[in-house]
């Protein structure tokens, strides 16, 4: 009982990462330097650039406090 217990569970997990895989577009993005999602500037000027949708905005303190509303907007429109 425990060997298929084992088997289907190895067959769930498998299928789970199909699912992953297949909603990623295949692709498992690597932490690399220069592969940030956004950008934040704070001098001389203050600026947030989210660099998968290309958005801006000069609410720093506003993003750094959880405000990303319209940066998940402008993603899930995309």
């Amino acid at each position: 009982m425990n060997i298929l217990r084992a088997k289907l569970y190895e067959l769930e997990v498998a299928k789970t990462e199909a699912e992953k895989k297949l909603v990623r577009g295949g692709q498992i993005p690597q932490a690399e330097w220069g592969h940030q999602i956004r950008s934040y500037v704070f001098h001389p000027y203050k600026l947030v650039k989210d660099h998968r949708t290309d958005a801006e905005t000069s609410d720093v303190d506003g993003v750094l406090a959880g405000n990303l509303e319209n940066f998940i907007e402008l993603e899930i429109s995309n």
